[in-house]
């Protein structure tokens, strides 16, 4: 199973549509703290509908206490910074896929922290900022289904 992995999110319905596709796509959903909002916030709920049910949703007060506690074998990280495209890789199962806040992005330090080959961009026309957060998770989370046979 895939780990989508969301440090310090602050727009409650992006996570609210990441909760909807991580149901969808059987992936667990993690939250590195601060959280922009509380998970019994009105428009998360409203955005993830009533597929809270179908998905397990842990936080975590740092990134360090979430690879402490899952272990993952491979945390992979997405950036404008990055160079490598994201199907440039091969996933696997129990990747960790970890998308930064909407407002900065991953901070430097957890980008240099991975060997470059786990740092990877999603493409985008010169001179645009970024993707909405919800929809680089959902291109990302579908690819690695995808190569992972949709199961």
């Amino acid at each position: 199973m895939l780990h989508v992995v969301l440090y310090q999110p602050e727009i409650p319905p992006n996570t609210g549509n990441v909760i909807r596709l991580c149901a969808n796509s059987g992936a667990r959903l993690h939250l590195i703290e601060p959280l922009g909002f509380t998970l019994d916030d009105r428009q998360l709920k409203r955005a993830g509908l009533d597929y809270h049910e179908w998905v397990t949703v842990s936080s975590y007060p740092s990134l360090d206490q979430f690879l402490h506690r899952i272990r993952p074998p491979r945390l992979l990280a997405f950036s404008t910074h990055a160079r490598r495209l994201y199907t440039d890789i091969g996933y696997c199962r129990d990747d960790a896929l970890l998308f930064g806040p909407e407002t900065r992005g991953l901070p430097p330090e957890v980008l240099q922290s991975l060997p470059a080959e786990h740092c990877l961009t999603l493409p985008m026309r010169p001179g645009v900022r970024s993707l909405n957060l919800s929809n680089a998770v959902a291109i990302t989370v579908y690819e690695a289904w995808r190569q992972l046979g949709f199961s």
